[in-house]
């Protein structure tokens, strides 16, 4: 019991210690490895476009700023890049 409590409150303990732009940096890194069904939405102002991801992945690219993933619109596989700062990304139940 003690092994499992220290490897939880580790990682803990580790990421406290870190300031919080090194906090923001490995929260996109983990992004990486988004795999399932997602909304992502980009927004800036007025302007939203949004899309849907299903069993696909959501990658990103911390040092160039930008989130990419592919969608199906009109029977087309569609390559999509959008910056981070201004995109939010759902995790959704399949309809």
């Amino acid at each position: 019991m003690r092994i499992s409590t220290i490897a939880l409150l580790a990682p803990l303990l580790l990421l406290a210690g870190c300031t919080e732009e090194q906090q923001n940096r490995l929260s996109r890194i983990g992004v990486t490895w988004l795999e399932g069904n997602y909304r992502v939405t980009y927004a800036d102002g007025a302007h939203a476009k949004s899309w849907y991801i299903y069993d696909g992945k959501v990658t990103s690219e911390p040092e160039k700023g930008y989130y990419y993933f592919w969608v199906k619109e009109g029977g087309k596989r569609l390559y999509v890049q959008t910056p981070i700062g201004r995109t939010y990304i759902e995790e959704i139940v399949r309809p």
